[in-house]
């Protein structure tokens, strides 16, 4: 049998071991590690994804580049139909990225509710992708603390992938004023990763605005405490594709990044080290694409959480 603080190698791969090691909370990870056993989403997860409006998918594009897409619409979009079976009703939109994304691909799923400050992360394999929506073959789905995350109330997008309809996807390697000024101003981002063999994942990342920094080709923002799973940076560990996507909650506009990601440690108390942790990440851009088919802001005040060091 596995002590308490000791990891069975196939719960976390050998970038997450990497990280939680480094930052010293392998025990804290080995206690939350029956999160990542095989998913059932009848029950509480089905109820919780069935009111859902808003979740952001990981996947590749038909050339190989990795993006993450917002996916909206009213309640029931996110339908449960097996156990390990989960119905997207509908697709991103016609001037995404990810539009006509191809099937019999590894997907991470992030779906969110920004009122009550609850995610549930979804991977697994995309088995179909039509006019009707998608198919998610459920391989791991779980639930993650609610820090950070920005209490808002969103208005759904379309049910649809119309939005857009006959717009092309216009790609940049550099990003422009306006995209640049979205991006500092950002209390919230959506961030896609992925792993060789584990596949792609879909996580959130928020802060005070102003916490992401944009230099030139590159981003960067403070690494602030989790899980302590290091799902997201532990991928970064094994392979540096990421993908970002930062929304205009106010007009539904988005603005997709695809490019690289490595995690940068510091020393505790510099100037980067907003979270205390002495970790970093700082993305290279090499794709910009600017998208729609992100919801807006319901006529409330955005609450923000607490934003400090442990």
């Amino acid at each position: 049998m596995n002590r308490s603080n000791e990891i069975p190698a196939e719960v976390f791969h050998p970038g997450e071991l990497a990280v939680q090691q480094q930052a010293g909370v392998r025990a804290e990870a080995a206690r939350l590690s029956s999160m990542l056993r095989p998913p059932d989403l009848r029950g509480g997860a089905a109820g919780f994804l069935a009111e859902r409006t808003l979740a952001a998918i990981t996947a590749r594009d038909d050339f190989g580049r990795l993006w993450i897409s917002p996916l909206t619409g009213p309640p029931g979009v996110l339908d449960v139909i097996a156990a390990s079976t989960l119905r997207v009703r509908t697709a991103p939109a016609a001037a995404d990225p990810l539009h006509s994304l191809p099937p019999g691909q590894p997907v991470g799923l992030l779906a969110i509710d920004f009122a009550t400050r609850r995610r549930l992360r979804v991977n697994g394999t995309l088995t179909t992708a039509d006019e009707d929506g998608l198919t998610l073959q459920v391989d791991q789905a779980y639930g993650n603390c609610p820090q950070y995350i920005q209490r808002r109330h969103l208005q759904p997008g379309p049910a649809v992938a119309g939005d857009g309809d006959g717009a092309p996807v216009r790609y940049a390697t550099s990003l422009a004023s306006d995209q640049a000024r979205l991006i500092r101003a950002a209390d919230t981002f959506f961030l896609g990763t992925t792993h060789p063999e584990r596949g792609n994942d879909a996580s959130h990342r928020g802060g005070p605005p102003g916490f992401v920094r944009v230099e030139d080709d590159s981003l960067w923002w403070p690494d602030y405490p989790g899980n302590n799973m290091f799902n997201s940076l532990g991928n970064l560990a094994v392979d540096s594709a990421a993908a970002l996507v930062f929304a205009d909650f106010a007009t539904g506009h988005a603005v997709h990044l695809s490019g690289t990601a490595v995690l940068e440690w510091s020393p505790d108390g510099s100037d980067d080290d907003e979270g205390g942790t002495g970790r970093r990440v700082r993305f290279h851009i090499s794709s910009v694409v600017d998208g729609s088919g992100a919801p807006r802001h319901a006529p409330h005040p955005v609450r923000r959480p607490p934003h400090r060091k442990d």
